[in-house]
């Protein structure tokens, strides 16, 4: 069974609803000012409300919460209503956690971009976020709540979503807690299998998860940015100084390193996301430093 938080998803949660499997999906409704739960109905899944938050609780692993005390499936999946699922998505990433005996499976779906924008944006975000994290290695960090798939029991164990209420990168605490209770989780790609909406505001959203994984990983993504930013004051030097093959093998530069995230055929838009994500970076930076808190879909977390 499937579980979907949602807080004001209409014109999104009826399209992920109706690319899973008929009665298989429960969508949460936290308190949306929409149309969120009449979509999700009209797509075909069951809608329950979320009860009301306790105090310091949030949103999303609330609703999470409130949507697995109701099943009784022996895998639950949460998913994020930005998602989309091609036919057969379910009984293949059953059968992948069947076969490699996890109990925690987080799969990172392909990435859809909407607007011109998040094409220009969302790749080089993506691009900073794996320059600090190796999924090899770190496991925990690497592990991503938008689609989660979780075996019953073992979820159960480690107290399901309550320990997490007040936590604001959840699936990073879930992992941590598989890894403290020797219970074996991993993530894995499944590009071929779904899609999953990014947006540039998810990097700031989530910039407290670069404080928590410590200096090191913070500085690389620092690090990486600022590299990225000298490109054009370099290629100006090189131009200035008349040093005309340099320059124009550093041109395309950018377009070469960027490519495996944007695509040779949008590889040219990876200097405009350099520039375009600074004030991002500055402001997602500046907010994990000081745990400021964001307003997310009317709400302050």
């Amino acid at each position: 069974m499937v579980v979907i938080p949602a807080r004001n998803e209409e014109g999104r949660i009826g399209q992920a609803v109706g690319s899973l499997p008929p009665d298989t999906v429960i969508v949460v409704d936290d308190f949306s000012e929409d149309k969120t739960a009449e979509e999700a109905r009209a797509a075909g899944a069951g809608v329950i409300p979320a009860r009301p938050l306790l105090a310091g609780a949030l949103g999303k692993p609330n609703a999470c919460m409130e949507g697995a005390r109701i099943l009784t499936s022996r895998w639950i999946l949460f998913a994020d209503a930005d998602t989309r699922y091609k036919p057969g998505f379910l009984p293949a990433i059953v059968a992948a956690a069947e076969n490699a005996q996890v109990n925690f499976l987080s799969v990172y779906l392909k990435p859809e971009y909407r607007t011109l924008a998040e094409a220009i944006l969302s790749p080089f975000a993506m691009a900073l976020y794996f320059c600090a994290i190796n999924p090899r290695v770190d496991r925990a960090f690497a592990f991503n709540g938008q689609c989660v798939l979780v075996r019953r029991d073992p979820y159960e164990f480690v107290g399901g979503h309550k320990p997490l209420l007040n936590v604001l990168c959840d699936d990073l605490k879930m992992a941590q807690l598989a890894e403290r209770h020797r219970l074996k989780f991993t993530t894995a790609r499944a590009p071929q299998l779904g899609h999953v909406h990014i947006r540039p505001a998810d990097f700031e959203r989530n910039a407290s998860r670069f404080a928590l994984m410590g200096f090191s990983h913070g500085a690389t993504v620092a690090l990486v940015a600022l590299a990225c930013v000298l490109w054009l004051p370099a290629l100006v030097w090189l131009l200035t100084a008349q040093q005309w093959l340099a320059a124009a093998i550093f041109f395309f530069l950018p377009n070469i390193l960027f490519s495996p995230w944007y695509g040779w055929p949008h590889a040219y838009l990876a200097p405009l996301g350099i520039y375009g994500m600074l004030p991002i970076c500055l402001r997602a930076a500046l907010g994990g430093l000081t745990r400021r808190r964001l307003k997310w879909k009317g709400r302050v977390i």
